[in-house]
């Protein structure tokens, strides 16, 4: 049902590429290196996605139920976890290296419905002759990441398969609204732990003196008194009971609450200036930057973009225009208006370590770069000239 004429489109292109550098051969057959069992269910039970899998298997079974079709999902590596389809379907897959324990990501596999779309972050169809593989160029792979509404983080692919001349053309914006739901889904289930986690703090709150504040294992905000809090905060890497240093609030003391933390503010809230950050772009698909300084160290997960932006931030200490940063991401200097919207996102949670007018790290920072071992593979997901030029030395 798919046109498999004209040429390929950008994000089948940038794939190819990719799996080029890669050096993936298209007669390699179905990855032999399976993950056990054991590590699968660990997978599965730690995964945020098990909570939405009725969601995704009764919004997608209109066609993972279709003879010789299976919907798969996978974790944030490209490792399937679960799987659901007829038994024609589900035994085609196996045949082809769709099973549980199977790595799908690009560098195993090449251009695929998991590995391709949990570079590009975006729902994808990865059409017959698309493929890397030829064991795979009967088949469509149609699939969408799935993110974390807590955090942005990815967390993994559902991806529906099947024989090239039965997928339906409904498939691609079928799978990208019921990925949609499921998202929609685990923001609700937040909010109820936010709201069971405010019914606990609130009588915890109205006993204090001075100021503190109620937040979840991943830092929003469930409760405050004394000050106007931001909707979340950065936590430490590793939250214990104890003094620590909250970006954005100041020195804090840290006590448990059952399903989050209470925070008091102390009483010296001026931020000294961390010493040293770390943006690690070394992986394929998950991005840090890392602060620490007098008072410890605390981490923060970078969206695509922000990864581009840091990048060319600390490829250029002395700073960068809005026009600059506007022509290194875009290749167009007049893009401003979005650039200047990015760095307020970014200054929200690492004001100590960025400032304006060149935008750049601030001084005194010891800024460091983890690059992956091949610069061809830095951040493989940008189009950004910016990153282009960089990952050509």
């Amino acid at each position: 049902m798919y046109e498999e004429r004209g040429p390929a489109r950008p994000e089948i292109a940038e794939s190819w590429r990719r799996v080029n550098r890669l050096r993936v051969d298209p007669d390699d057959g179905p990855d032999p290196h399976h993950l056990p069992i054991e590590e699968v269910q660990h997978r599965r039970e730690t995964s945020p996605l098990a909570g939405v899998l009725p969601e995704l298997y009764e919004g997608l079974k209109s066609v993972s139920d279709e003879p010789g079709h299976v919907l798969v999902v996978s974790d944030a590596e490209g490792v399937v976890l679960w799987r659901s389809g007829g038994r024609r379907g589900l035994r085609a897959a196996e045949a082809i290296g769709l099973q549980q324990g199977a790595h799908c990501g690009e560098e195993v596999i090449g251009t695929n419905g998991i590995g391709t779309v949990l570079v590009a972050r975006t729902p994808l169809a990865v059409r017959a002759r698309e493929h890397s593989l030829r064991i795979h160029k009967s088949w469509t792979c149609i699939g969408a990441p799935l993110h974390d509404p807590r955090d942005g983080r990815l967390l993994g692919v559902a991806d529906l398969s099947g024989p090239a001349e039965t997928l339906p053309p409904t498939a691609l914006p079928l799978i990208t609204a019921v990925t949609r739901l499921a998202e929609a889904s685990m923001r609700e289930r937040h909010r109820q732990v936010l709201d069971r986690l405010r019914s606990v703090a609130a009588p915890v709150l109205a006993g204090l003196r001075g100021q503190a504040f109620a937040v979840d294992a991943h830092g929003w905000v469930a409760g405050a008194v004394g000050l106007a809090p931001p909707d979340r905060v950065r936590l430490p890497l590793r939250p214990e009971a104890g003094e620590c240093t909250v970006p954005g609030v100041g020195r804090c003391v840290m006590e448990p609450l059952p399903g989050g933390w209470l925070l008091r503010v102390g009483k010296d809230e001026e931020d000294q200036a961390p010493s040293q950050v770390v943006l690690d772009v070394s992986s394929r698909n998950a991005w840090t930057l890392t602060v620490e300084g007098y008072a410890g160290r605390w981490a923060q997960e970078l969206s695509p973009r922000h990864a581009e932006v840091l990048l060319l931030l600390a490829l250029r200490r002395d700073g960068l225009s809005a026009a600059s940063l506007a022509d290194g991401l875009f290749g167009d200097a007049t893009r401003t208006v979005t650039v200047r919207a990015e760095m307020s996102r970014l200054r929200r949670t690492l004001s100590s370590v960025l400032t304006h007018r060149p935008y750049r790290f601030t001084d005194g920072v010891d800024v460091q770069v983890r690059f992956p071992e091949r610069l061809a593979d830095l951040l493989p997901h940008s189009t950004a000239p910016g990153v282009r030029a960089a990952r050509s030395g």
